[in-house]
């Protein structure tokens, strides 16, 4: 018995894994799922101790398989940038970056060196997400459940289409496109304030924001009212 308990010293309750909702009818994703479940300890602390059973299908095998190749890609070019040195790969991390093709390449296929593996792995990069977002769309009609989550998803991804997709081709060159990067990333973003002014004092900027950090902390209460 625990007279004073927090998230580290909480009791956690083990018995048999829940295993979801059984293959009964139109639900054929129990067939799909792994077949056992474990507990994490460590887990436990930060919210359900239960690992699995885990569910990909066809759509989420897509999407782990591209985005493995997209993380490959940009993390082999980094590492090519520091001569193969994982101390200096490691140490760089945050300012190596996988570049977008210079502006005299335009829309077209650039060398591989020059731009390429960018939009090889940009490439590999949108079939994954695109997966993913139809991954949770089929999910949510196999159990006859509402789309929120697909469409609130979309959304997201809406941005990340309208910057690294439909913006470059309506500018006619690779070149607009985000890198990959961590410093880089931000670079760009704080380059593309000031070009089109600084974002801070766009109102429809303010309100993006506004909503967003709001829905966080409506969701926040919410859940902090049900547990």
């Amino acid at each position: 018995y625990f007279e004073y308990q927090n998230i580290f010293t909480q009791l956690q309750v083990q018995g048999e894994p829940e295993m979801g909702m059984a293959q009964t009818g139109e639900n054929i994703l129990g067939g799909e799922r792994t077949r056992k479940a474990t507990f994490s300890t460590l887990i436990g602390w930060l919210g359900n101790a239960q690992i699995g059973p885990i569910y990909l299908g066809w759509a989420g095998l897509i999407s782990l398989a591209t985005g493995t190749l997209w993380f490959n890609i940009v993390g082999l070019n980094m590492l090519s940038q520091v001569d193969w040195s994982l101390t200096q790969f490691v140490r760089q991390l945050f300012w190596l970056a996988l570049e977008p093709p210079g502006p005299e390449h335009g829309l077209s296929m650039p060398p591989l060196n020059d731009g390429g593996w960018y939009i090889i792995s940009s490439f590999f990069l949108l079939i994954s997400v695109m997966a993913w977002w139809l991954r949770t769309y089929l999910l949510a009609a196999q159990h006859k459940m509402g789309k929120h989550i697909a469409w609130a998803f979309l959304a997201a991804i809406w941005l990340f289409l309208v910057l690294g997709l439909f913006r470059p081709i309506l500018m006619g060159s690779w070149s607009e496109a985000v890198p990959y990067g961590i410093f880089p990333h931000l670079d760009w973003t704080t380059a593309f304030s000031i070009r089109y002014g600084n974002l801070y004092y766009n109102p429809f900027h303010a309100l993006s924001i506004v909503f967003l950090y709001g829905s966080v902390l409506l969701f926040a209460m919410h859940g902090a009212t049900i547990l």
